[in-house]
């Protein structure tokens, strides 16, 4: 005796869906099919007639019949599948994360994923994926300052008090200086790797022009870059560049003045007597970062000294007076805010 066929029927809202998903373009073509079976099956077609008309088999009418009758519209979804079993699970995780805490091979001076890998006895493109995923760069490396002096709570509070409250009708500055920046003459240009890819290439031997000192100052409310370029560094040369920094204040304005502490431990007094509206405060021992020129200095020596093919003196004098005066009208200042890292104070700009 032959089966008889599950009828099945819809609501109006069930109806309306199906036909959109049958209609759909951006729906999955899998859950377009299964829209199309149901809506034909709906419509009285035999089950030959629905899968010549769908392309498809008539078993596979008949299953997404039965799954619409017992399910729905949710049963035309795939039921979720378990996947093949995880060769590296938790433990392999733990496992790997324990060997990290071990002293390296012998003869390494530090883990890397093949080392690894080779104590875990797995692939090593496993334990990558388990570093990726745990956020460990064993070639990364990050450098952090430790200060001994004894006032660099109270120091930093009043260096980043002035950063984010500065006194009114007051100027807030950032001194500091780049010694001995090398005018070095080599060939540079770009090349194709041996990877295919397009590599800037510079010459191994250079020639060496002298060098030059650079102080800066640095207006911490505009970015704005007062600066002086001198062939020799001295306490003179510092005066000389703070009289003109202090000539360019209003005269019923303070200035306060950020210095690192290499500057504490010269004498001021005299010059600060001559200056009654200047005022020095100095970074703690090790904490120079402290100094948002510090910040500024990176900049242009990654923009503009990076390399550089300075035929003389005066060329690497011009690249950076050049650099200079390119920045001035478009800096912006600097988001000064905090983060703890490894119990360490430290700045970072934006």
């Amino acid at each position: 005796m032959p089966r008889k066929a599950i009828q099945i029927t819809c609501s109006v809202q069930e109806r309306k869906l199906l036909e959109r998903l049958a209609a759909s373009k951006t729906e999955p073509k899998r859950i377009v099919d299964r829209a199309r079976i149901v809506l034909c099956c709906l419509a009285g077609k035999q089950v030959q007639e629905v899968a010549k008309e769908c392309d498809t088999r008539t078993s596979t009418v008949i299953k997404w019949r039965n799954r619409f009758s017992a399910a729905r519209v949710a049963g035309l979804v795939d039921a979720p599948r378990p996947g093949a079993r995880k060769k590296y699970d938790a433990d392999f995780r733990d496992k790997v994360l324990s060997i990290l805490e071990q002293p390296p091979p012998e003869g390494q001076a530090t883990w890397d994923g093949a080392s690894v890998a080779k104590v875990a006895e797995a692939s090593k493109y496993a334990v990558w994926r388990v570093l990726r995923k745990e956020g460990i760069n064993l070639e990364r490396q990050r450098s952090w300052y430790v200060s001994t002096d004894k006032e660099f709570a109270a120091k930093t509070a009043d260096l980043v008090g002035l950063y984010l409250d500065p006194p009114n009708n007051a100027l807030v500055i950032c001194v500091d200086e780049e010694p001995r920046i090398g005018a070095l003459e080599r060939r540079t240009g770009y090349v194709h790797a041996s990877s295919g890819k397009v590599v800037r290439n510079l010459k191994n031997t250079h020639r060496r022009h002298g060098t030059l000192n650079l102080f800066a100052a640095l207006q911490v409310a505009t970015d704005h870059i007062h600066s002086n370029v001198t062939e020799i560094k001295r306490r003179d040369e510092f005066l000389q560049f703070m009289d003109d920094v202090a000539g360019d204040t209003e005269a019923d304005k303070e200035l306060h003045v950020i210095l690192d502490s290499y500057c504490a431990r010269k004498k001021f007094d005299v010059w600060l007597a001559e200056h009654p509206n200047v005022h020095f405060h100095y970074t703690s021992t090790s904490a120079n970062w402290l100094s948002l020129a510090e910040v500024w200095f990176t900049i242009m020596s990654r923009k503009a000294l990076r390399g550089p093919n300075s035929a003389g003196i005066e060329a690497l004098r011009q690249a950076i007076e050049a650099f200079i005066a390119a920045y001035n009208p478009t800096a912006k200042p600097f988001k000064w805010h905090k983060r703890q890292f490894g119990g360490v104070l430290l700045s970072a700009a934006g």
